[in-house]
């Protein structure tokens, strides 16, 4: 059964989710996860619920020929990259508005990737809007109060996961068309979770699991259930019906909607700039849903 609300709504809605995980996720890494226990932790947990749940919704996991070569050498390796680049780039930089702000670089990459793949055909509104948007982006890192500062190499990881997530979106758009939201989900969690395990296997050694708390736990949950599994499907859904470029551009919400939630949880600041770059990140998304119509062919 597909969803019937808004694509606006499930995209909203998934960039507020993702917004917050910046926050929980940086809670968790300072109170004792360390950065790819946490990772594999959420990712195994996410995948033996939801791939459960799924499989008893529509009878099976199965993809066929040439699209299960497309999730297994393709998707999963993007996720895996993902997943690790996000993790070490919460982890090493200096704020969470730093990540969040990074996250504004996805249109860029997606419609670069879409369109050298040729899977959309991007006109001149979209590329105007993308450029909009991305400069509500650089008002939030103005208005910052000169704490953009991090360490260079979780900097390069936070663009870098962008990148990412950017080539999944457009990769798993076609593929859509055939299988419903939760199989494609659930197929990726269980592919990625394999080589993120082997990965994070001497940290999950060496973790001392005790001076986890309660917090940090409950930071955990929220965000393999709410932020991972959640927003996978009505991210695709959205993705199924718009387009991976446009879905894309709701993403640039992230850093105003990021630097909120620091701000209510992290005590970090959120200054005038920062709201005008809000109103305007929110411009390039009124810009690009002109006149549009209401489905873009990804195939």
């Amino acid at each position: 059964m597909r969803h019937r609300l808004p694509s606006d709504l499930l995209l909203l809605v998934t960039v507020v989710i993702w917004s917050l995980n910046f926050t929980v996720a940086k809670y968790a890494l300072e109170h004792g996860f360390e950065p790819l226990a946490f990772s594999s932790v959420r990712f195994g947990v996410a995948a033996a619920i939801f791939s459960a749940f799924t499989y008893r919704r529509e009878g099976g996991l199965q993809v066929g020929g040439r699209d299960a070569w497309i999730l297994l050498g393709g998707c999963g390796l993007c996720i895996w990259l993902n997943q690790i680049g996000f993790v070490y780039s919460v982890d090493l930089t200096s704020s969470v508005a730093t990540v969040a702000l990074l996250f504004g670089t996805l249109p860029i990459f997606v419609a670069l990737i879409a369109s050298l793949l040729g899977v959309e055909h991007l006109n001149r509104r979209h590329w105007a809007a993308t450029a909009i948007s991305f400069g509500g982006v650089a008002l939030v890192a103005a208005g910052s109060s000169g704490e953009l500062g991090g360490d260079l190499g979780g900097i390069l990881l936070g663009l870098f996961t962008a990148a990412s997530w950017a080539a999944y979106s457009v990769a798993i758009g076609p593929l859509m068309r055939r299988y419903s939201p939760y199989k494609i989900s659930a197929v990726v969690l269980l592919i990625a979770c394999v080589p993120l395990f082997a990965s994070a296997a001497s940290q999950l050694v060496r973790e001392d699991w005790s001076r986890i708390g309660g917090l940090a736990w409950a930071a955990c949950f929220y965000s393999l259930f709410f932020s991972l599994v959640v927003t996978n499907i009505l991210w695709f859904t959205a993705i199924e019906r718009v387009g991976a470029a446009r879905s894309a551009l709701y993403s640039n919400l992230q850093p105003f909607l990021g630097a909120i939630f620091a701000l209510a949880i992290l005590s970090e600041s959120l200054g005038r700039l920062q709201i005008l770059g809000g109103l305007v990140i929110g411009a390039g998304i009124f810009v690009a849903r002109r006149r549009e119509p209401p489905v873009v062919n990804v195939e």
